[in-house]
């Protein structure tokens, strides 16, 4: 099964992610299908870089996001745009 979730990435104590597409089974910071975005949640506020058709695609494909993720979505009305294309 196919998730869209956070990937870990930047210096220690300094966090910032990659939104992507990975299969369930591999690790969190392991090999992934997709890279749709990024988020760093140090800056005020959280600043988010997000490609919406790729999102909107996976989760038309049956991709399943993680809660951090279903968050981030719902930020950007992600949810609102699927429904009406």
């Amino acid at each position: 099964m196919l998730r869209i979730r956070l990937c870990r990435v930047g210096k220690k104590k300094r966090p910032s992610y990659r939104i992507v597409v990975a299969d369930s089974a591999s690790p969190r910071d392991g090999a992934f299908v997709d890279w749709i975005g990024h988020y760093d949640p140090l800056e005020d506020p959280p600043k988010v870089t997000l490609n919406e058709d790729r999102a909107i695609s996976w989760l038309k494909k049956g991709a399943q996001p993680s809660d951090p993720v279903k968050r981030i979505f719902q930020w950007n009305e992600i949810y609102q745009k699927a429904s009406t294309q």
